[in-house]
């Protein structure tokens, strides 16, 4: 979707990509295009062009009434992407009363185009966001009064580009999931938690060793609290024993 619905002339592509080994590049999609704030020449009631956004179809109907999403077991959405560093935000689009509503958070990068330095190109990284800090919005505005997004019926997922700035966009899209993995690799509620891990978070130093090793360390602490515990109640019993025989 772009302005092109109200006689915009920005452009906007999805292409598909397979894996490529030989890069180290995962099966992805690429949204990209064209933004342009010119406005339409036939049309005096169009006062803002410049924008594109992309989501994914409706799940369909069944004979039980419409199908949706449930991410209510979950904390946060995670994304797989190599971004240009344009302002883009996920939009997620719920069962609400106002069908037009629709929850907004910034898509923020750390390995964009341009990070490091301003020729550097863009890293793949994994971005984590909370989804109790996504917004509900209409038509571009906050929402008063603002209300929890209705998790358990979600009817799509989507990335736009708001920013109305000229020129090309490109941003890849490998993978968007719901966990309740931070980004230190832990489960939100459990032993090690800590406040700094809620936010905008990223799991791209977390990995499957890492995790088995925490698993291992944590079971090495337990048996080393087993064994100071079992020491303890043994030279108790030993005091108890002699100060029985006096």
């Amino acid at each position: 979707m772009t302005d092109q619905t109200v006689g915009g002339v920005s452009e906007a592509n999805i292409t598909q990509y397979a894996a490529d080994e030989k890069k180290a590049t995962p099966a992805h999609i690429r949204f990209h295009g064209n933004i342009s704030t010119k406005l339409p020449h036939d049309r005096p009631d169009v006062m803002k062009t410049g924008y594109a956004a992309f989501r994914n179809q409706d799940r369909g109907r069944t004979l039980f009434g419409e199908l949706f999403w449930s991410v209510e077991p979950y904390s946060y959405l995670a994304l797989r992407v190599k971004s240009d560093g344009r302002k883009y935000f996920i939009n997620i689009q719920t069962d609400s009363i106002v069908e037009s509503d629709i929850h907004q958070h910034r898509l923020l990068t750390k390995n964009h185009a341009g990070a490091v330095s301003p020729n550097s190109p863009p890293q793949w990284e994994t971005v984590l966001i909370r989804l109790h800090d996504f917004v509900r919005t209409n038509q571009g505005f906050i929402t008063e009064p603002q209300s929890e997004m209705l998790r358990q019926k979600v009817k799509s997922f989507g990335i736009g580009l708001i920013d109305r700035e000229p020129g090309p966009f490109d941003l890849s899209i490998s993978a968007m999931w719901a966990t309740n993995l931070n980004e230190r690799g832990q489960l939100d509620g459990r032993t090690g938690w800590r406040e700094g891990d809620h936010g905008s978070a990223r799991l791209g130093n977390v990995t499957v060793d890492k995790l088995r090793r925490k698993a291992e360390e944590r079971r090495s602490t337990t048996g080393v609290q087993e064994a100071i515990k079992r020491e303890a109640m043994n030279e108790y019993d030993k005091r108890k024993r002699g100060e029985a025989n006096t």
